[in-house]
């Protein structure tokens, strides 16, 4: 019996064929099927001009007929030895989320000639699709230079001081032309924000000395006006303490004479009753008050005379 092996080649073809249209009929269900994640929606040609738009989840498109359109698009890579780097790619989906660009630093010229490095960064969004890729070519490339151009044309109206005081202003004013030159390609500029502003080395140095003496100024002025102060606490409280000084001793002069006035008053009425008594006892005995009180007086300035040391009295009888 011979040996015939044409049956098994003929299976062999049979089932390479069919594998074959397997393969195919799921590739061209894969290429029929599009997810779009949210947040998303890509961009739908038909024979190369514009189609539709789909949006995020399950879509089916025509493969073949219907493609999908690719806009370029920025990322942002780390490399094994952790630089970061920037590349251009492009990508069927675009995102529709807010996004920033953070652009390298560049050299911008003040008003007053001085060279600066300013680091900036720019938030977007994308809001009409179709112009976003039909209207430009290259979006990101785009954006970043004319962020570039911008910042010089506002900066270029400021002085160092200027700029290196007004980031809010420069921030308002970029993002306003930013915005009103991207609307066309269908993206909105939110802000703009200044990361750093960075003088040459000497005009620092220059800026470091003159903060420096405008605060050695301003702790010398604060020091004068301390001693200013403290001299007309001081003379005011000397002013103060002589005024109730001299209060005291008024008051302590008007309380002595009210004194003494109370004394003398009080003697004098002392004596009064003592006259008015002796009085009435001479009265009752016939004697003559007057020479009484004559006496008196007489003994005591007696007294007076003789009291002292170097008095001497001669009695005359």
């Amino acid at each position: 019996m011979e040996y015939s092996p044409t049956p098994i080649l003929a299976i062999g073809i049979g089932t390479v064929l069919l594998a074959i249209v397997a393969l195919f009929v799921i590739s061209a269900i894969m290429m029929c099927v599009k997810i779009v994640k949210q947040a998303q929606c890509m961009v739908i040609e038909r024979f190369g001009k514009f189609n539709r738009i789909i949006e995020s989840g399950l879509n089916i498109i025509i493969p073949v007929i219907d493609a999908p359109r690719a806009i370029q698009w920025r990322y942002k890579r780390v490399d094994i030895s952790g630089v970061e780097y920037t590349m251009t790619a492009p990508q069927r989906t675009i995102d529709l989320r807010e996004q920033v660009f953070d652009f390298a630093k560049q050299n911008v010229i003040t008003k007053d000639n001085v060279t600066i490095e300013i680091d900036a960064m720019l938030y977007f969004q994308i809001t009409d699709v179709r112009a976003s890729v039909y209207e430009i070519a290259n979006l990101p490339d785009a954006i970043e230079k004319l962020c570039k151009t911008s910042l010089r044309n506002v900066v270029g109206k400021l002085d160092l001081d200027e700029c290196l005081t007004s980031r809010d202003k420069i921030n308002s004013e970029l993002g306003q032309v930013m915005d009103e030159a991207t609307d066309k390609w269908g993206v909105k500029v939110n802000r703009v924000e200044l990361k750093d502003i960075s003088p040459p080395m000497d005009i620092q140095q220059a800026m470091e000395k003159q903060m420096r003496a405008e605060r050695d100024r301003r702790a010398a002025i604060l020091s004068a006006e301390g001693d200013k102060q403290a001299a007309i606490l001081n003379a005011e409280g000397v002013r103060e303490s002589q005024i109730k000084r001299a209060e005291g001793e008024r008051e302590a002069a008007i309380l002595e004479a009210d004194g003494q006035a109370q004394a003398r008053i009080r003697v004098a009425d002392a004596e009064r009753n003592a006259i008015q008594l002796i009085q009435e006892g001479l009265t009752n005995t016939g004697s003559d008050p007057a020479q009484y009180l004559i006496a008196i007086r007489y003994l005591e300035s007696l007294k007076e005379m003789t009291s002292g040391k170097d008095n001497k009295v001669v009695y005359v009888p």
